[in-house]
This record gives structure tokens, sequence and C-alpha cells, in this order.
């Protein structure tokens, strides 16, 4: 199943941050392992040069050589994509050659670039500004060397006068030189001023992370014109630091940012949102309306608004930020039929103002953000934070399938920034934190009726019920695979319960039906599942596993059992007539964090089973590992349990 929520939502990294063109070179570059496995190419040189100005405008400049070592990597090289946004950036590539092993170059003709909307919004004009500028390249083969040079300038950028960056130096030694230069106005190192290189930083202008050693700073202008030059040239044999990713530090070499505070980007990204108008309001109340005649008379209005934004309006999945955090008006979105991300939670957001709600639009940034430098590219997905009565309601209407009030378990409980204020007064905190409990009790019941026959052949049915995470996961697999398809993803949960064999059929409840839980039946055939001619013969209880989080190691500080969840399965197995049944014997244990049991039966020709597990707590503390470890082999040996049959002939004869 985690393979299945992987699949339907994968998404790239944001493309279009002001200043930050990467090219492919450097994309393959970066983030690899220390390995040097054989590599269908290797990277000569990547120099890049960056500028920024104090209003917000910035150039990029990359300049790479690669040297080309087989087919594959000739392949990797014959068409190069640079991401940006036509809105607020332009992409020029002034120079391709390639210089052939068998001697003599050739420049690519400007005939072989392209510019055209990205593939993901091919079918939304609206977002035809979000595009690829490619260049095709032709004949490369083994040994040849190819040279090309991008710059990308950013002008007017929704966020600006304000610019961020971050770069990650390659480690694996693909690339033998590395030279990496930013220029930033400011005097960055002015002890004065106390804005020091990768010090605390509350002041106006630029600040600068270094995670590598810088290689020469220099200093050019004077007062208000003074910038600072940092430049690291990075040979392949040059010893690496690792990157803060265990210290919980930033994880890139460099970053740069210019917001003061995350309170600063907040503001800034609240400001891009369009204004109110009356044709916006008449243009929701008309939706509103519809939508209710189409669903029935609901308590809870908002919960008709987050229907009709979440299925009504298409998502068109683009990477976080890729528009520049520019938000279309409610009027021309609705008149759409689709929308971004943001843009369904603007929406959302606008009509839980309209109808009285306390409503806000709030962003994830990652594990521990909000100590971070801010900066939007740590910005990775959206959501709209309703403050209701008794309880707070976290709400994703970009997922299309979720039900009113439940999000995906890696956000619940985390840290967001809100773009709006939660305390009037000097002090403003825009962090807050998301649900973590789930709109339901979380449950899944799944019913197994089998048969053997007489030729050992199993033939089941397996039927579920869910409400909770899986539930959200099988809505995605379902909602986004088409109907005919239905099978490979029935075939993909047969394997997950641990069934082998033929798919014969497919059935699922309306993946949008969320006020109900999600139902999903699968039939399968396994031929010569049992050899009769073993006597006896041993078989599994055919029940789906029970899953259960490992203890953790000594440094954690807790044992995390994860959203409470109550687990019922049951199997009903019809054997040949006059087959005897051993039965294992049955299990029962009760902790006040999980309770097991187990049931085993066999009458006649008959087999009935069932386990019940009930997670009734999210963490306990480490201190209890003995106590879970002896748990959790409770239940792992019960699942070992085998039933023992013996074939009609043995069963006469006894």
């Amino acid at each position: 199943m985690c393979v299945l929520l992987c699949a339907a939502t994968l998404a790239q990294e944001p493309s279009a941050k002001p200043a930050d063109a990467t090219p492919p070179s450097e994309k393959a570059a970066a983030g690899k392992n220390e390995e040097k496995p054989a590599l269908p190419f290797q990277i000569q040189l990547l120099e890049t040069h960056v500028r920024f100005e104090s209003n917000g405008d910035s150039r990029k400049e990359v300049h790479t050589i690669v040297k080309i070592s087989d087919l594959a990597g000739a392949r990797q090289f014959s068409r190069l994509g640079f991401d940006y946004n036509r809105a607020f950036q332009q992409v020029e590539i002034p120079l391709v050659k390639i210089s052939h092993a068998n001697g003599g170059t050739s420049e690519i003709l400007p005939g072989a670039i392209t510019d055209a909307p990205n593939p993901a919004v091919q079918d939304f004009p609206a977002y035809h500004d979000v595009r690829v500028k490619s260049v095709r390249i032709l004949g490369l083969q083994d040994g040849d060397m190819l040279e090309y040079r991008v710059i990308m300038t950013t002008t007017n950028s929704p966020l600006a006068p304000n610019f961020w960056l971050e770069h990650t130096f390659d480690r694996s030694g693909q690339v033998i030189e590395q030279d990496y230069e930013v220029d930033l106005p400011g005097n960055l190192t002015s002890t004065s001023s106390g804005r020091a290189v990768g010090a605390p930083w509350y002041g106006h202008g630029p600040r600068i992370f270094v995670g590598v050693p810088i290689t020469s700073i220099e200093r050019t202008g004077s007062d208000d014109s003074t910038r600072s030059i940092f430049r690291w040239k990075i040979p392949e044999d040059r010893a690496l630091p690792k990157t803060g990713e265990d210290e919980g530090l930033p994880t890139a070499d460099v970053i740069v940012s210019s917001f003061m505070s995350w309170n600063d980007l907040a503001r800034r990204v609240g400001d891009t949102l369009p204004k109110w108008t009356d044709a916006d309001r008449a243009e929701a109340e008309k939706w509103l309306r519809s939508m209710k005649n189409r669903q029935g008379r609901q308590e809870n209005k908002l919960r008709t608004g987050y229907e009709g934004v979440s299925q009504k309006l298409t998502t068109v999945e683009l990477p976080f930020g890729s528009t520049g955090f520019r938000i279309r008006t409610v009027k021309a979105i609705l008149d759409s039929g689709y929308a971004t991300p943001e843009e369904k939670c603007y929406v959302l957001w606008r009509l839980g103002l309209l109808l009285g709600e306390q409503a806000e639009i709030v962003f994830f940034g990652g594990p521990e953000s909000n100590e971070d430098y801010p900066r939007p590219s740590l910005l990775r997905h959206v959501f709209v934070l309703v403050t209701e009565p008794k309880k707070m309601v976290a709400l994703d209407p970009s997922v299309e399938v979720a039900p009113y009030g439940m999000i995906p378990a890696t956000f619940r409980g985390k840290s967001v920034l809100s773009l709006s204020p939660h305390d009037a007064g000097d002090y403003v905190d825009y962090w807050t934190l998301l649900p973590e409990e789930l709109p339901f009790l979380a449950r899944q019941r799944v019913n197994v009726a089998a048969g053997i026959n007489a030729e050992g052949a199993l033939s089941v049915k397996v039927g579920y019920e869910l409400r909770g995470d899986n539930e959200l996961v099988l809505r995605l697999a379902f909602h986004q695979t088409p109907k005919e398809r239905w099978k490979e993803v029935g075939g993909l949960l047969a394997l997950s319960d641990g069934f082998r064999g033929t798919i014969t059929n497919v059935t699922a409840s309306d993946p949008m039906a969320t006020k109900e839980p999600f139902t999903v039946e699968y039939e399968i055939t396994q031929p010569k599942f049992v050899d009769w001619s073993k006597k006896p013969v041993r078989i599994p209880a055919l029940l789906p596993q029970i899953a259960l989080p490992e203890a953790p190691g000594r440094t954690a500080k807790k044992i995390e059992l994860g959203t409470p969840l109550d687990v019922q399965t049951s199997l009903t197995l019809k054997l040949p007539e006059g087959t005897t049944v051993q039965t294992p014997a049955a299990t029962s244990v009760t902790r006040d964090y999980a309770t097991f049991a187990s049931k085993y039966d066999g009458h006649l020709n008959t087999v009935t089973a069932s386990r019940h597990i009930n997670f009734l707590k999210r963490e306990i503390p480490m201190e209890r590992t003995t106590d879970y470890n002896t748990f959790l082999r409770a239940v792992q040996n019960d699942q070992a349990q085998v039933i023992v049959l013996s074939p009609p002939e043995a069963g006469t004869k006894n």
C-alpha cells in the first residue's frame, strides 16, 4: 500500500523558485551516495554563478562540461530540459557544443531548442506560463564531451524584493570540479551590523548559511553599494563534511535568504493573495447553492463547500510554488473548473470566511522548519485549518477523495506556517499545529471467505471495510486508476495480504463517497494450493498479517505505535467433506496500549478463525521496551501458527 500511495502522490521538486534553474547535470550530481559505481557519464566541470540584487532580481549562469562514457549516458543527455515560469523568468541557452571523441566539434542549432508548457499543465491554459525550455542533442557517442551554458534571469518576482537560494555540493565523486559563486548585496561579514555569516540575524538584508568552508570572499563597492561575493572551488578529492540531516540542522550546504523571519515570509506570501471582490462573492454564493442542491441538506455548510472544492475542481499537480504563489481570483478558479492545491485551499478559505467560519491557510514545511532559515523552498504542502467550537479541523481539498477533516498521517500533529496571525499585540505567532486526531475512529474489518476443493485448488473472496489511513491509501489508488485496471490494484492488495494467484474480480465503493467507510472486495484463485498426497497438510490461517512496529534502537525517546486503530480479521474456510482439522491454540494478550486476541475452530469441513488487535495509544516510553517486545512476540507467534489438515481418505480411516 505504501507503493500505491507513493505512486499516487509523487511530486517533483519546486522548479520555479527565483534564480534557481537547475540543469539536469546539476540535479544528477546532487545527493549521490559516497560510493563510486560505474557511471554512464562524468561531469568534468560544474560551474555556477548566482547574483542577487537588492530588489529581488537575480541572474544564474551554469556552465557544464560532461564526458559521455557509454550509450546510457548518451541517452540521458540526449535532451536537456530547464523548468521556469515565463511570467517572471527567462531562460537562455547560449552554448551547446559537442567535442567528438573521433575529432571535430559540432554546435546545436537554434532550431533544436523548444519552449513549451510543462506537460502537467498542457490541458490547463491558466498555467501555461509554467514552461520547459529544452534542447534536443543527437549523435552523442562514447567518449564525446558535451559542453553547455544556461542562463536564467528573474525579474519582478511575486515575492520581490525577497529572494532565496539553496545549494548542496556533490559528494559522489561524479563531479571532478565544482565551482560555485554567490554574489549578494551588502557586507555580510561585517560584525558591526550584527550579520555574521551563519549567525542569528534579526536585521534587514540577506543572510547566508555556509555548511562547507569558503574558498574565498571578495567585497566590492562601498556603503549602500557594498557587495559580498562568496566562492567555493571543490576538486573531486576534497572531503566534504556531512550535511546536517542527522543533527536536525539545515541539510543544504549553502542557504541564502532575505526574509527577516517566518512571520515576514507569511506576510509576504499573504500579500500575493488576490483581493476579494463583489464578483467573487456572487460567484462563491452561487456555487455554494449549486453544491447544496446536488448534495442535499447538510448540517455542516463548510463540509458542502469542502466536498465541492475537493471533488468538483480538478487538481492540477504542479510542483509546490511553481506559479510563484500567484493565485487567481475565486471567480476565475470556479469558472475554469480546475486549480492548483494552493488555489483550492484559497477558494475553500474564502468559502469558510463567507460562511462565518474561523479559517486560515497554513503551509507545511517539513520537520523543525520553524527553527530553520525562513525560505519558501521549505514549504511543501498547503491546508486550510478551521477552528470549530470543540476542535480544530484540517482540510486538504487537493486530495479529492479525503473524508472531511482527514489529512495524511505524515502531516498530523506537525507544525505549519499560517498566513493569518493568531494573537494580537507586538508579537504575532504564525506557527501552529495541525490536529493529531482523525475525525472518526480508525478501524479495519477484513472478511475472508475461502474454499479448498478436492484437487487442492484455493478460491478466496476478501472483503475490506476501512476507516483511517489505509482507507485514504485505497481511495487514492482506486480513484487514480481507470476502472478497467482495477484488477492491478486488487493484485497488489492481494500480494500485501499474502495471497498468490489469479485475480478474477475486483469491486470497490465510490472513492468520492467519503461520508461512509470505503469498501473493497476482490476474488482470487490459486490452483494446486495444497497437495493432498502429503499427509498431513499444513497451511497458514488465511488472514492478512497484522503489522506491528518494531521497538526502536536505544537512542530513541519513545516507541511510536501510530494512530490508534482497531483491526478485526475473520476467516471462513470450506474444505472437502470428510477432511479432519487440527486448529492452533487461541491467544489473548492485554496491555494498556494495545490488546490482541485470536480464536480458531474447526467443525465438520469448516474452519473459522479470527484475530483482533486494538491499538489504544500513539506511543509508549522506552522504559517499556521489554514489555512491548513480549507483546510483539506473542502476536508474531500467533500469526506463525498453522492449521493442520488431513485429507478425506485419512479421515475415513481414523
